[in-house]
């Protein structure tokens, strides 16, 4: 795990034959009241657990996971860590905690032959991301929690639930897979997923004033330039009209 800033810290996600996301922890240490933003592949949940106990948090401070989207590699570990984690609050933007809630995983794992891959590679078990969440974050919503505040912003595109944490003091940015670093997108070709919203979601986080970047993938960057994001939306556009 590193550490970004007071308060923001990252643990890198290990990829293998599917990427694992990034997982973030937010929150000053202090107050006992942190967040985990997305958990990350299926199997993980034990590396992810030790990266927070190497910096000497404590997962008791650990009071909501706080999702990004719900695909299989940023939820895949859920379980995992719910196990070691048993009070942790599931927080989820209401598009995609519907049909959890339901038990229609498509938000999941996006097509049938994936889900099915990831059922015998994995083991997942049929009805593992069937639950309840405890709090469906809106966009607009303002977030003090760990003596912090963060803004949530709906960004669908990438998937239809998706979300940013936006934190205006640090001028720090959780886009989830929306936009990373190196010019790159999110996929827009899985359940939910839609191009033109993707596009809008990419210039509504162009107006924003970002420094550091905390993508779901990819590499994390300090000393954003304040038009990257706008210009890859540009580069992008002819591809998501």
């Amino acid at each position: 795990m590193a550490k970004v800033q007071e308060g923001v810290y990252f643990i890198q996600g290990q990829d293998e034959f599917i990427p694992d996301s990034h997982v973030y922890i937010i929150g000053e240490p202090s107050s006992k009241d942190l967040s985990m933003v997305d958990v990350g592949l299926a199997g993980k949940g034990a590396y992810k657990v030790r990266a927070i106990e190497k910096l000497g948090i404590a997962l008791s401070s650990i009071k909501r996971i706080i999702m990004t989207h719900t695909h299989f590699d940023h939820i895949g570990c859920l379980p995992e860590i719910k196990r070691e984690i048993p009070d942790v609050e599931i927080w989820v933007h209401k598009k995609e905690a519907e049909l959890l809630a339901k038990g229609d995983d498509r938000a999941v794992y996006g097509m049938n032959e994936f889900k099915n891959m990831c059922e015998m590679q994995y083991g997942v078990e049929k009805d593992a991301f069937t639950l309840t969440v405890d709090h469906t974050p809106e966009d607009g919503e303002i977030l003090e929690i760990g003596n912090m505040v963060w803004e949530v912003l709906h960004i669908p595109g990438h998937s239809m639930g998706g979300i940013a944490l936006y934190n205006p003091v640090s001028k720090i940015l959780i886009p989830g897979d929306v936009v990373y670093a190196d010019y790159a997108i999110g996929r827009f070709d899985l359940f939910g997923a839609n191009a033109r919203e993707l596009k809008e979601s990419l210039l509504r986080l162009a107006e924003l004033d970002v420094d550091i970047l905390l993508p779901g993938h990819n590499q994390i960057v300090k000393g954003l330039p304040a038009t990257y994001i706008k210009e890859t939306a540009k580069m992008w556009a002819p591809y998501l009209a």
